[in-house]
């Protein structure tokens, strides 16, 4: 078997059925299996999966055990030559699998491959490559320097060298990530791609930024920008420069100042407001009356040639693919003021995310 994705889920049930047609489709010319992990969910996730995704393995864990001892539970049900560790609020196009793994193929030394990621609104996320955080390089980032932490030189489209990549979307090698033992379960949540990375690095292998390829991140539905994210990310910071630098007092003293900065900025942090005065459903057919939900008027149209602006945008899933989905948010972001979502049509559904610091929004129509 080519590829074992796996999708580690906590309470985020129409994120993941979305992530999952997505999935279904990118794998749909590739050797490969879905296994989802579910870490306790209150909601119907475990039901879905079982319902809609019969094919899919799901290992239903009785308690939250946190991120990387959920996906390493996971790693040890795979089959697959290569792994996708895969966040579940995301989207990934037709195009990306089979992308990443023939662009592994040509680097013989190869670790982990990322991609461009975007959030909701369709802007870049600069997480999807980053440098080694040093404790100095932590520092400026902290007081808002972030040329030494994110790697900017590395244009977004394109390919390259990354020493850190994002755990929402990681693709490695089962042997390799066997090797460094996967993901270090002293960490919960946070921080644990940061360690895995730099082990791959530490092992002589080179990471990869493959810009070639595009995904959506929601981003908020796992990453909440509040008082207990701060807490756990400096906290697994902590942890990490433990066991990869030389603990000393100005260390110390850096991660107690990053807790203090970070829980008074996530004060200040509120979602974004779209200011939106229509809606416009992409899609072969009309359904108008499944859009009483709606407060903005509705207009239906088969193609987009030009998004309008200050529009709601709701992309038919079953009428335009995932990869142009994907494009078209790419390429119309700030300038027209809109906000996305994506209609489900077979589940009736639409979410989207108009900000990656606060939960998305899921309409069921």
């Amino acid at each position: 078997m080519k590829l074992s994705v796996i999708i580690l889920n906590y309470n985020v049930r129409y994120f993941l059925e979305l992530c999952l047609r997505s999935v279904e489709a990118a794998i749909h010319n590739i050797d490969a299996e879905v296994i989802v992990v579910d870490n306790n969910s209150a909601d119907d996730s475990c039901k879905m999966v079982k319902q809609l995704f019969p094919k899919v393995k799901l290992i239903e864990n009785k308690n939250n055990s946190g991120f990387s001892k959920g996906n390493n539970i996971g790693v040890k049900a795979a089959k697959g030559e290569y792994l996708c560790i895969l966040n579940p609020d995301t989207v990934v196009a037709e195009d990306t699998f089979g992308k990443i793994i023939e662009f592994a193929e040509t680097k013989p030394n190869c670790g982990i491959i990322g991609c461009q990621l975007i959030d909701g609104q369709g802007k870049f996320l600069p997480e999807s490559k980053r440098q080694i955080p040093t404790p100095n390089v932590a520092f400026q980032k902290l007081i808002g320097k972030t040329d030494n932490y994110y790697l900017n030189q590395l244009k977004p489209n394109a390919n390259g060298k990354a020493d850190i990549l994002v755990g929402a979307f990681m693709v490695i090698k089962k042997r390799i990530y066997d090797e460094v033992k996967g993901f270090d379960e002293d960490y919960f949540m946070y921080g644990e791609d940061i360690d895995l990375s730099y082990k791959i690095l530490k092992a002589g292998y080179t990471n990869y930024y493959c810009g070639h390829t595009t995904i959506i991140h929601f981003k908020g539905e796992s990453t909440l920008k509040d008082k207990i994210y701060a807490k756990r990310f400096y906290g697994a910071m902590a942890i990490f420069y433990e066991k990869h630098f030389k603990s000393n007092a100005l260390l110390t003293n850096l991660i107690k100042l990053g807790l203090n900065l970070a829980s008074l900025q996530s004060r200040r942090l509120k979602p974004v407001n779209v200011n939106i005065e229509k809606s416009i459903v992409v899609s072969k057919t009309e359904y108008k009356t499944r859009y009483t939900k709606l407060k903005q008027p509705v207009k239906f149209i088969s193609q987009l040639e030009e998004l309008p602006k200050k529009a709601m945008i709701i992309f038919d899933s079953e009428s335009i693919s995932y990869k142009r989905i994907i494009d078209l948010m790419k390429d119309n972001t700030e300038a027209n003021q809109n906000a996305y979502r994506i209609w489900l049509k077979s589940s009736n559904f639409i979410l989207g995310s108009d900000s990656s610091i606060g939960r998305g929004e899921v309409v069921n129509l």
